[in-house]
């Protein structure tokens, strides 16, 4: 038998906490979900890690830490850090078990310092099982489980990735095979290997009233298991402690480095440096990539996937990175980004960290003009005109690309996915940040000596800024249309017929008809891009002034509050997200309307979690995290807000 206590993972991550090389996802509770290694977004590993207590004459079975009528929780990051650490209270049992958890930088080391202190009257004497199961490489085949003596513990493996389980304490048992069957009663038989994926650990200690006692678990990577076992017997020979106090320092030392932004707010300046310190989780080590999120739907069983690397984010991610004083990580993406780029100069939707083309749904031309601008953006704030040169090749053929992808009818790019991902048109938020890539290219051309390329790159720019004053615009309500030429499907085209809206069709060279709404009218925030951050429009501009009106009327969640994509979005029940209420909020800036602007910060303030990480949805009924934690895109449009209103003069935001 090798039964499994595993159902449907958990959607929301409650916690992370990794080094860059290796990230792990933990719940409220304190279990691990999910661990990724050696690079962030893949792969994953971890089926379930479980640990559990059977104290003698109280428990006739194990109590996992994670069952919340025999166990209260608490749970945070220790300041300043990636660190957390969670409080486990016995509803039945005097004993408090505490777990600090964290990956140590530079090591492929993750620690679990668990502490258990007894606060009865009556000694304890008890049994502490380690349940793990390591789908390695997220596959329930070809895993090997076996105990290894030289480490005291456990060693999984699957082709080149092994990982050694053990703690520095002497186990008084293990099981492979049936494990959380035989843990859970309290009894580890002693198999000795197993090709399967999961075993358990027990330790055996007796805690004095009002004692104490330290069980430090560590688990060490390797691309052998030769290497995973001398990554264990390193991690073993130095004390927990010391492993946290090395975790400690570095975490404090990232922040100092970053540009201060003093703020009055207590909870905004933690939910300043949390989005930093989230940022380094995000970032890849190795290549440079910067993923959207941690995964959460390794099935997509609601979602397309989350762990991957998009250009469009990247453009506001690594903005937030520059203007927090984190150039370094805005220089390793922008690296790993001419490794993705495609020969004939563009950029796909999204790619893994080794640059390769992820599952996608067709080009989306915003993602290669936010990475021509986003690398102008990194020079502005940096002077840094090597990087310029080490970029040039790319930005060249990437302009080159974006000028070949004009309709010559419109002026505007030609049909691509929008920003969303969800439908195919020329799309205005799309001209802007095509429009944003060319001027980036053409001030970088200009810097480097290549006038003439800046000149007609420049030109091309300011075409599309014509072609989106005639098209884009509705010339009944004076607002900028969300796009035209919207592919759409026979019952959709038959029903704007009937309501007398324009529509065409297309064939192509296969004889395939294409449907299209000549206009996309549907208000989205997106278009608030026009101004912030692609500056094609004056955010004074009448059209912007009564786009940005419109969107946030029709937009605004009625019961909670916060900006919803668009009028009639419907992904996951189409609730309010936290970057799309701060982007009206940076727009307002901009219009100097500054309450209003900070009304919608102070609300994605309101619904940053209780570990101060930021959601990409809100409930639209509940106000509770409803989608994605953390999204790197809502931390780094934070980071935006609070400088835009900082400089502001904004000091008590």
């Amino acid at each position: 038998m090798n039964r499994s206590p595993i159902t449907q993972k958990p959607y929301l991550n409650d916690a992370v906490i990794g080094n860059s090389s290796m990230l792990a996802a933990l719940d409220a509770r304190g279990e691990i979900h999910r661990l990724w290694w050696p690079h962030v977004d893949m792969p994953q590993h971890v089926e379930t890690m479980k640990m559990g207590v059977l104290v003698d004459g109280m428990h006739s079975a194990t109590s996992w830490l994670e069952n919340e009528t025999a166990w209260s929780h608490e749970q945070a990051y220790l300041p300043g850090t990636n660190i957390l650490r969670t409080q486990a209270t016995g509803q039945d049992v005097p004993l408090v078990v505490a777990t600090t958890d964290f990956a140590v930088p530079d090591k492929d080391l993750l620690v679990r310092h668990v502490t258990l202190t007894n606060t009865g009257e009556e000694p304890l004497s008890l049994s502490f099982f380690v349940y793990a199961s390591l789908q390695i490489a997220e596959h329930a085949l070809y895993n090997t489980v076996a105990f290894e003596r030289q480490i005291d513990g456990l060693l999984y493996f699957r082709h080149q990735y092994a990982f050694a389980l053990s703690g520095a304490n002497d186990c008084a048992g293990y099981a492979i095979g049936d494990a959380f069957h035989h843990a859970s009663a309290g009894y580890l038989p002693g198999d000795a290997i197993g090709m399967v994926p999961h075993g358990a650990l027990s330790f055996r200690m007796t805690l004095a009233p009002g004692e104490t006692q330290v069980l430090s678990l560590y688990l060490a990577a390797g691309s052998t298991v030769h290497e995973a076992i001398a990554n264990m017997q390193e991690a073993k020979q130095v004390a927990a402690d010391e492993w946290l106090a090395q975790t400690e320092a570095y975490w404090r030392a990232y922040l100092q480095e970053a540009k201060p932004l003093a703020l009055a707010n207590e909870r905004v300046q933690a939910i300043y440096e949390r989005s930093l310190l989230v940022f380094k989780l995000m970032s890849d080590q190795k290549t440079g990539c910067v993923i959207a999120a941690p995964e959460f739907d390794e099935a997509f069983t609601r979602c397309g996937g989350y762990a991957y690397c998009w250009g469009r984010d990247a453009a506001y991610i690594t903005t937030a990175f520059d203007q927090a004083g984190l150039t370094s990580l805005s220089r390793a993406f922008y690296r790993w980004a001419v490794l993705a780029q495609d020969p004939d100069g563009s950029w796909q939707q999204r790619h893994y960290h080794d640059g390769r083309l992820a599952p996608s749904w067709g080009l989306q031309i915003d993602e290669g003009g936010s990475i021509l601008w986003g690398m102008h953006q990194h020079f502005l704030v940096t002077g840094d005109r090597a990087f310029l040169e080490e970029m040039w090749p790319a930005v060249e053929k990437g302009a080159t690309f974006l000028l070949n992808f004009l309709d010559e009818e419109t002026g505007l790019p030609l049909p691509s996915k929008d920003l969303w991902e969800e439908r195919e048109a020329e799309h205005t938020y799309s001209a802007a940040a095509v429009f944003g890539g060319l001027t980036g290219a053409a001030a970088i051309a200009r810097e480097l000596g290549h006038a003439s390329l800046a000149d007609a790159w420049l030109a091309a720019a300011d075409s599309i800024k014509r072609g989106m004053e005639q098209n884009t615009v509705d010339e009944r309500t004076q607002t900028f249309l969300r796009g035209i030429k919207r592919s759409v499907s026979e019952a959709e085209y038959e029903e704007a017929v009937a309501q007398g809206k324009p529509v065409a069709t297309v064939t192509d060279d296969k004889g395939y008809v294409r449907r299209q709404l000549a206009q996309d009218d549907v208000k989205d925030i997106s278009l608030i891009g026009l101004s912030v951050p692609f500056q094609v429009f004056d955010p004074e501009d009448p059209r912007m002034v009564a786009t940005a009106d419109a969107i946030e009327q029709t937009c605004t969640a009625p019961v909670v509050g916060g900006i919803r994509r668009y009028e009639d979005d419907t992904y996951i029940g189409g609730n309010p997200w936290i970057l799309t209420t701060l982007w009206l909020a940076q727009y307002r800036i901009l219009q100097g309307r500054l309450s209003e602007a900070k009304k919608h910060f102070t609300w994605a303030v309101e619904h940053a979690t209780a570990l101060d990480l930021l959601p990409e949805q809100v409930d639209k009924a509940t106000g509770e995290p409803a989608w994605v934690v953390p999204l790197t895109w809502s931390h780094a449009m934070f980071v935006l807000t609070a400088q835009m209103l900082a400089k502001a003069g904004v000091e008590t935001i």
